[in-house]
């Protein structure tokens, strides 16, 4: 009985949340809830809550801090050397181009939130793509699949799902998969380079002047989601659910660079100045260039703490969002500004963590778990079980992109663990290999970020999708190799 009351469960919760009947953070609360009672055991659902919550306030903390500090990082301006840099080294060459879209979309993924990077990448690359006349789903394509790879960071959300589901330490998860990522990151830079010289081939080479030269477009590069061209999928308008990336950069004087589009009035001669070609409004006022090699420090300095763990992540990511924000804005009503900027990224993100602590308390503490784990136990052929991470690296690919991460990682992952730990598979392994998916993940339609995505760049969302899977399906499995030959998995 618990195993069907398990399955059901978790069906309903998938239901629920994939036709949108539901919030993530509502149907992660209110249905185990239910189910808890229905099982006999509702006296014990505070005690199932509490222990969750306790488990679960470390990532949470995580999640918070890292949003506030990459947040932070994109307001005073450490990227925007990085955006100018990398159009410049593009120029008017179609391989560049795409190699500098891959890369400004891997850099810029270090926020962790997708909108962001999407944002960011479309309106500092969109302009060049344009007046070359270059195939926009290649654009849409490498963002999705480089941002999927880069989406495995501890504090980008499918990581931290992962360790909180099965309760691990997110650091452990993560830090041995550096490598089979890395090829995963690697996999995305050569493909960009193979799709780049198709362009090329395409197209030909042009001086950047004589790119500049070319009929201006009669467009600009729109800031929201809703921008998409002939309606098309019905829910781009919206990017429902999204994680307030689009609204943290209008604030901040439209850092998205909504001003970069090529609009019919521009003069030629003025756009061949390099701030036509940055992303990010370069007069925005909570930019600190005074202090850029500091910030640079700080976070290279944060992330090799994280890699070497001296640490834990929660504290490192702590100090560093205290740090960043009492340097670089020493004014109180300034770091307030700042914090409220980034306050419904945090917000959702820790909210769906605290909300998971019901939905794994009941799922763990009534039993069903285990009792589900024993049937798929016995639904995998004893040949298979002690490959049950390669099992559960394959499942991530279909079952991420036909449901949601928290669905996955709260639903199915748990009992995929279970189901390992039977063969004498760690969870560790388990969890790492859940990973791999990551990459096809991003281009899902149930990821709001996605709508942004198509919506600046004005391509159909059917054509993205043709254009995308089959790559982003050979980049995860690149990844599962990878994580496999290095003994990772």
């Amino acid at each position: 009985m618990l195993t069907i009351l398990g399955f059901a469960m978790i069906a309903t919760f998938l239901v629920l949340i994939m036709t949108k009947k539901m919030s993530p953070i509502a149907a992660l609360v209110l249905i185990p809830a239910l189910f808890c009672v229905a099982v006999g055991q509702g006296a014990q659902l505070g005690d199932y809550v509490i222990e969750g919550v306790g488990n679960l306030a470390p990532t949470a903390a995580m999640l918070m801090f890292a949003i506030v500090y990459f947040g932070v990082m994109i307001d005073v301006g450490l990227f925007d050397p990085i955006v100018r840099g990398i159009l410049k080294f593009c120029r008017a060459d179609p391989m560049r181009i795409v190699v500098g879209t891959a890369v400004l979309a891997a850099i810029v993924s270090l926020d962790g939130d997708g909108s962001t990077t999407f944002m960011i990448t479309v309106s500092a690359m969109y302009p060049l793509y344009k007046r070359l006349k270059m195939s926009l789903v290649v654009m849409t394509g490498v963002a999705a699949t480089a941002n999927g790879v880069m989406n495995t960071l501890p504090w980008g959300g499918p990581t931290a799902r992962a360790a909180t589901a099965l309760k691990l330490d997110a650091s452990e998860i993560f830090v041995p998969m550096i490598p089979a990522l890395a090829m995963g990151l690697l996999a995305v830079f050569v493909l960009a380079y193979v799709l780049g010289l198709r362009e090329r081939k395409r197209l030909g080479m042009l001086t950047l002047d004589e790119a500049l030269a070319r009929e201006p477009e009669q467009e600009t590069v729109s800031t929201g989601a809703g921008s998409t061209r002939g309606g098309s999928t019905g829910t781009g308008s919206t990017a429902t659910g999204a994680t307030g990336g689009e609204d943290r950069l209008r604030k901040d004087a439209s850092a998205s660079g909504g001003g970069t589009g090529t609009g019919a009035d521009a003069d030629p001669a003025d756009e061949a100045d390099d701030e036509e070609f940055q992303g990010l409004d370069p007069n925005r006022s909570t930019l600190r260039p005074k202090l850029y090699w500091f910030n640079a420090g700080l976070t290279a300095a944060l992330l090799t703490a994280m890699i070497m763990e001296l640490m834990p992540i929660p504290v490192l990511f702590l100090l560093g969002a205290a740090l960043a924000l009492t340097v670089n804005f020493p004014h109180m009503p300034d770091q307030r500004a700042r914090i409220a900027a980034h306050a419904d990224n945090v917000l959702n993100v820790s909210g769906m963590v605290f909300a998971a602590a019901v939905f794994t308390g009941v799922l763990t503490g009534t039993g069903m778990v285990e009792n589900m784990a024993d049937w798929v136990v016995g639904a995998v052929p004893d040949a298979m079980g002690p490959h049950m991470a390669i099992v559960t690296g394959l499942l991530s690919l279909p079952l991420t992109y036909f449901m949601s991460n928290d669905g996955f990682y709260f639903g199915v992952l748990p009992v995929l663990a279970e189901a390992g730990a039977a063969h004498g598979v760690s969870p560790l392994e388990i969890a790492r290999a859940s990973l791999a998916g990551q990459a096809l993940h991003m281009s899902s339609p149930l990821v709001p970020a996605v709508y942004v995505l198509v919506g600046m760049a004005k391509v159909e969302f059917g054509d993205h999708t043709r254009f995308t899977v089959k790559w982003a399906i050979l980049t995860s499995l690149v990844v599962l190799a990878a994580g496999v030959l290095f003994g990772i998995m």
